[in-house]
């Protein structure tokens, strides 16, 4: 089971992070909302989360194949592009490209514009992997 968090506003600015979590329980993502709401009622500034949840390593590395991490960092560092652009710089074939890109987008790793353009909308993408709990010996 995977599942996508998100904000209503799109990510702006240099802090703009999406959190790619595997192993982290539907309790823990449940807090982490419940003490966001919690700190909007005491009118405390909440920090917007963004994130997509795996429970399984094997669910994240099929949304996020290496070849997809690749078209990440080359949007990153070349700017929005449009996808014909992006394959011509990774040296594939425009329709592999194209599906990555629409998996990217799925999983909120990219967007797309108006002009047809694909920016990467964050400064970071962290992955953070739960290790099970460990069984009493």
């Amino acid at each position: 089971m995977s599942t996508k968090q998100t904000s209503n506003q799109t990510p702006v600015g240099a802090e703009a992070v999406l959190h790619v979590t595997v192993g982290e329980s539907l309790a823990e993502s449940g807090q982490r909302a419940v003490q966001g709401m919690e700190a909007l009622q005491r009118g405390e500034p909440v920090r917007p989360h963004f994130g997509v949840s795996f429970t399984q390593m094997t669910q994240m590395l099929s949304a996020f194949t290496p070849r997809r991490w690749e078209s990440v960092a080359v949007l990153r560092e070349g700017g929005p592009m449009t996808v014909a652009e992006l394959a011509r710089r990774l040296g594939r074939h425009y329709k592999n490209v194209h599906t990555d890109v629409a998996h990217l987008i799925e999983w909120l790793a990219v967007e797309r514009t108006e002009d047809d353009r694909v920016p990467v909308p964050w400064s970071e993408i962290i992955v953070d992997m739960k290790l099970p709990q460990r069984q009493a010996a």
